[in-house]
């Protein structure tokens, strides 16, 4: 992985994409503008404990025996309005852009497809939007797209076969179509392995940008991104929405130290005026210590990962003041949450209990969450 470095404070403020003057009116399908801020010193307060549907309903596991992993395909407007059907807040999907300047939804960097028995690869930034449109599923009746494969993180290529499918969809797309109660945590997608240039990463965030000003309306929407200087550089260019740095968060080691740890995290989010962080939870949950380290720098915490299907441990970093997960079981972690969170606050609300922000159902003194929280590292790194 080789990420160039740009100076963000080179890049001037760019007058071609609108801006939204009712900047805070946008999140008011879901909060009121007294529990959430977002001005020009990039304060912004999550009010409430967020569940993020990953990639929409979930994200796809080819090879996995749980069916849920593959019951509808990821990134597509059938995923998306599917999540909405729970309570949840928000929904994760992935941004590219393709040759012809279309913004569109795929997390892969490649497209794998097989054509007279032979495989062939292509890269989603290399296509123009009608020949990334043509794999798989199609929308007009009776037109037959190419074959859709994936490869693994093992390097095996499967069929993409899962139980309900959908065709791929467009940025525009989404939002006309996607029920406009949702919020969108749209991540800006970069490939890990390439060197971009900064004329690059700017024009692309613009293309993105001028789509979300053309559509977004009152939809809640918050920006994230592995690339740390992209991540910065949509700070630069827009200040309506929240921007928040991706990190794995020590899990894994890249040749850019910033992507390496929390603490590079937060240095990623003071030095741009980004708004948060979105970890991998076990990045988290071994390092407890960096939660408060984060809240004290004032910047919002979500986090990603696979123990995040898991309701003791979303409920666990509730308690840990962390502002919200990404999950891909969203009826369970959404019920889950509602049952052990939301509810047993509300219940406190009308009884007048001035303690209920620290209550659920997994109430813990603070002697056992501290016991836990030296424990979790433990159980984590074996």
């Amino acid at each position: 992985m080789a990420l160039k470095a740009v100076n963000v404070t080179d890049v001037p403020n760019l007058d071609q994409v609108p801006e939204n003057n009712a900047s805070l009116s946008l999140y008011s399908s879901l909060f009121s503008s007294e529990e959430l801020e977002l001005n020009s010193e990039a304060t912004f307060k999550v009010p409430k404990f967020l569940v993020i549907g990953h990639r929409g309903h979930g994200m796809n596991i080819l090879q996995s025996t749980d069916s849920r992993m593959k019951a509808i395909k990821e990134n597509t407007i059938l995923s998306f309005n599917s999540a909405a059907k729970f309570p949840i807040d928000f929904i994760e999907f992935d941004v590219q852009v393709t040759k012809d300047d279309c913004p569109v939804i795929f997390h892969d960097d490649f497209i794998f497809s097989e054509e007279n028995g032979t495989v062939f690869e292509k890269r989603v930034t290399e296509l123009s939007l009608e020949e990334f449109l043509c794999f798989g599923p199609q929308r007009e009746a009776g037109k037959q797209g190419k074959s859709l494969l994936r490869k693994t993180k093992d390097g095996k290529i499967l069929n993409w076969n899962v139980e309900t499918d959908d065709s791929f969809c467009t940025l525009a797309e989404t939002f006309q179509k996607v029920d406009p109660s949702l919020g969108f945590n749209i991540e800006l997608k970069f490939d890990d392995h390439i060197v971009y240039q900064q004329d690059h990463l700017i024009h692309v965030l613009q293309v993105i940008l001028q789509v979300v000003s053309e559509y977004a309306k009152d939809r809640p929407i918050i920006f994230s991104s592995f690339h740390p200087d992209a991540a910065q550089l949509v700070r630069k260019l827009q200040n309506t929405y929240p921007v928040f740095f991706l990190t794995n968060g020590g899990t894994q080691v890249y040749y850019d130290v910033r992507r390496n740890s929390l603490e590079e995290a937060i240095k990623v989010c003071m030095e741009g005026g980004l708004q948060g962080i979105v970890s991998e939870v076990k990045g988290v949950f071994g390092n407890p210590g960096a939660v408060p380290r984060i809240k004290e720098s004032k910047l919002s915490l979500l986090t990603y990962g696979k123990l995040n299907n898991v309701p003791e441990a979303v409920c666990m970093q509730h308690l840990m003041g962390i502002d919200g997960v990404i999950v891909d079981f969203v009826q369970e972690i959404s019920h889950a949450v509602d049952d052990m969170i939301v509810k047993p606050l509300n219940e406190g609300l009308r009884e007048g209990d001035e303690e209920t922000e620290t209550k659920s159902k997994l109430q813990f003194s603070q002697q056992e969450l501290s016991f836990l929280l030296k424990l979790i590292p433990e159980l984590i790194h074996h």
